[in-house]
């Protein structure tokens, strides 16, 4: 991996890799741009099969924290971290407080809060050392809540879109991962009346979807090629590549994991094939307006964070309104918006102070 020259050519300022030997902590923070604000994005811990794929996924979701950050109208930059380890054998207090001291190093050029695998609880000791810390149980709390609320509403603009209507009643919709926020968006889709099929890698999830939702069970490897009419992966990203998306039969792909698409070329793929996609960074949005709150002059407010995500749905609406004007695939007219915003705000005038 030519690390420096992926950095120029994707736009990213730093990178910075962290090692503690008595912790054991091995992590990566990317800090992507700093145009509109510090960078704010989520830690998220999994156990890469190597280095340059914890390199990738950080520097991959740095830059869509960017984008996210511009589309939801924060003044905040992309940035986003990753530990190297299994979430479920591998935390401990030391760790996150070694993560929390190079955090801290950045003097508040990155702010992290929760991703795959991490909780308020273990943001609790990332605080102990750096104030460069959101989404504290005290405060803003479990993102996932809001996030899966932003990408129900949002399925609504894709449906509306699609099939004439923003009811999901007795529509089928799969889910792929159910992590905090699959299990809140099964939640939302079941009280609407939705019919559900669910995978993940973890039993007990699976467990908890059949007896709370009816949910049926389907294996990871198959959720994608269900005839279904919203394909929601809400898992890791790079779903949607050269071998799924043919195999995709649903009509609409809305969910509310990062980097869904494999490669850029993939947007135009689903496009072709006349699949509507709901471009990640603005449907999981939620979850980052919900952390943004706690940096709002009046503190922390949970309604205010719902009613914020709730225009997603409008947003997305905007979004499809672009692409179908322009000619161009769903993730770039987002892509375009959020990087117009960054270029107005870059370009006014500056004043002497």
């Amino acid at each position: 991996m030519n690390l420096m020259e992926i950095m120029r050519s994707e736009g990213h300022e730093q990178v910075v890799f962290c090692n503690e030997p008595v912790s054991g902590l091995r992590a990566i923070i990317a800090i992507h741009d700093t145009t509109l604000g510090p960078a704010l994005g989520g830690c998220r811990m999994w156990p890469y099969r190597s280095l340059d794929d914890a390199v990738t996924d950080a520097l991959r979701l740095s830059r869509g924290m960017t984008y996210k950050n511009s589309a939801m109208g924060l003044s905040l930059g992309g940035g986003k971290a990753v530990i190297i380890g299994d979430s479920r054998k591998d935390k401990t207090e030391e760790l996150f407080r070694a993560f929390g001291k190079f955090v801290h190093s950045l003097g508040g050029r990155y702010y992290t809060a929760e991703d795959v695998g991490i909780s308020p609880t273990d943001m609790g000791f990332v605080r102990l050392e750096t104030p460069y810390v959101a989404g504290l149980a005290e405060t803003s709390g479990d993102p996932s809540p809001v996030t899966a609320y932003g990408v129900f509403v949002g399925m609504k603009a894709a449906t509306k879109l699609v099939l004439g209507t923003r009811s999901l009643k007795g529509l089928h919709v799969a889910i792929q991962g159910l992590g905090h926020v699959g299990y809140y968006l099964a939640k939302h889709l079941k009280e609407e009346g939705a019919r559900l099929s669910v995978s993940d890698i973890y039993d007990d999830r699976l467990r908890i979807a059949k007896d709370e939702f009816g949910a049926d069970i389907v294996p990871p490897e198959q959720i994608h090629k269900l005839d279904c009419d919203i394909y929601s992966p809400c898992a890791l990203g790079a779903v949607l590549n050269d071998t799924t998306i043919p195999e995709i039969r649903a009509k609409i792909v809305a969910g509310a994991a990062n980097n869904q698409l494999a490669e850029p070329r993939h947007g135009e793929m689903l496009a072709k094939l006349g699949i509507l996609y709901a471009p990640d960074f603005v449907i999981n949005g939620g979850g980052v307006v919900n952390c943004a709150q706690e940096f709002h002059p009046a503190g922390y407010n949970r309604e205010r964070a719902f009613s914020i995500a709730a225009t997603i749905e409008q947003k997305l609406l905007d979004i499809f309104s672009v692409s179908a004007i322009q000619h161009i695939p769903t993730h770039k007219a987002a892509e375009t918006l959020a990087e117009e915003r960054i270029a107005k705000l870059a370009r006014l005038k500056k004043m002497h102070l």
